[in-house]
């Protein structure tokens, strides 16, 4: 079995006592948390906060002690495994930029408006992680 790796992170910020997450919109319609492949020589953080970068233009700050994986096939990639390493991110007085190449949007969304908008299980089960290491 070959593994694709990527990295990835729950982003928000916190508005008025609120906290707000930061999802992406892909260009296939899915919605979900900024990420992308490990290049080269990086550490799974240096990529995420790349990506983040690339993706949406801000650069938060990344939590430590959080860290959780999702693993799912590749279609039309026989005997390849997606292992996405999702991390925790906050940033603060940034504007979101996202990249139109790569996404359709980018959004602020409260914990149960993401949860309303994700089609996968496994973006619930991350966001809820990410939220109650937050809280």
């Amino acid at each position: 079995m070959q593994y694709e790796v990527s990295s990835g992170a729950v982003v928000f910020t916190r508005k008025d006592n609120d906290i707000y997450f930061v999802i992406v919109k892909s260009l296939e319609g899915f919605y979900g948390f900024p990420k992308g492949h490990i290049e080269g020589n990086e550490t799974e953080k240096e990529t995420v906060l790349r990506e983040i970068y690339e993706e949406i233009g801000i650069k938060p700050q990344i939590f430590v002690g959080f860290r959780t994986i999702d693993e799912h096939p590749i279609p039309n990639k026989k005997d390849v495994i997606k292992r996405i390493i999702y991390f925790v991110a906050e940033y603060d007085n940034q504007q979101l930029c996202y990249q139109e190449e790569e996404l359709e949007g980018a959004y602020l969304m409260t914990y149960e408006e993401a949860m309303s908008a994700f089609q996968f299980e496994s973006s619930k089960r991350i966001l809820n992680e990410a939220k109650k290491f937050i809280v």
